[in-house]
């Protein structure tokens, strides 16, 4: 069964909607990191802005929901990047490279709802727009090894919370 003019158009309407927050989650964490602020903060300082000025974008749930990720296991995510990277350090990478990567790998990781080859694509298409001109084959080739082991990461994940649902306990 072929998808109807409208399915398509429905579809690309949603995916340009998650790209545009994945722009901005991108924007917030290169913000955060070059003003050396919490990003959490900045976050809900923007949400707070958008509510009182209407001129500014509100804050798109799925943003939130990646920059709160990313926030939430930015160790484990910094050291995955940095486990693949070769002949350098997370630190010597432009910021919007790392910034693009760690909502990358945090969706490669936690968003079940995003299948992994689109993961790896939009962060390539962010490095096309935001980076430099070698950027998007260096993110497409850190996250072409991240992408293999992320399906035993998610499995652990899923472990983990089954045993914490069972034994009664919540989440922090």
């Amino acid at each position: 069964m072929t998808d109807s003019p409208a399915d398509k158009k429905g579809s690309f309407k949603k995916l340009g909607a998650r790209h545009k927050a994945r722009r901005r989650a991108v924007d917030l964490l290169f913000e955060a990191e070059a003003r050396d602020v919490d990003v959490s903060v900045l976050l809900s300082d923007r949400a707070d802005l958008a509510t009182r000025d209407q001129s500014v974008a509100p804050v798109h749930a799925y943003t939130s929901t990646l920059v709160e990720g990313v926030a939430d296991d930015l160790d484990r995510v910094d050291g995955t990047i940095e486990g693949y990277l070769q002949d350098w350090t997370l630190q010597r990478l432009p910021a919007v490279d790392r910034a693009i990567l760690r909502i990358a790998v945090w969706e490669l990781f936690h968003a079940t709802d995003v299948p992994p080859v689109v993961a790896v694509d939009e962060a390539v298409e962010l490095a096309k727009e935001l980076s430099t001109d070698d950027s998007p084959s260096f993110v497409n080739g850190v996250l072409g090894q991240v992408v293999q082991v992320a399906p035993q990461v998610r499995a652990a994940a899923a472990a983990t919370a089954a045993t914490k649902a069972a034994r009664g306990e919540t989440e922090s």
